[in-house]
């Protein structure tokens, strides 16, 4: 797949891949950092909290897979709603 709007791959990258996702060389680098992160433990992604209650994606392959673009995209509204609670 070539990089679009919907994807994006950087093997220059010096972290490429940071994840191990089982999809071959599919591996989407579009959302580098999840948008879903401040969601917290609601954000459907393959996350444990640390001993010190930071969130760790570090097995989470859902914004790197084929169908991660979609599922972050309909989460969107949740996102928005949330940055107007959080506005001062």
């Amino acid at each position: 797949m070539k990089n679009s709007s919907s994807y994006f791959q950087n093997r220059d990258c010096e972290f490429f891949p940071c994840h191990k996702t089982g999809e071959g060389e599919y591996f989407n680098c579009l959302f580098c950092f999840c948008p879903l992160y401040t969601l917290g433990d609601k954000c459907g992604g393959n996350f444990v909290y640390t001993d010190k209650g930071i969130k760790d994606c570090s097995n989470c392959t859902l914004p790197h897979s084929k169908k991660g673009y979609e599922y972050i995209n309909e989460r969107f509204p949740e996102l928005s709603e949330l940055a107007k609670q959080k506005r001062t």
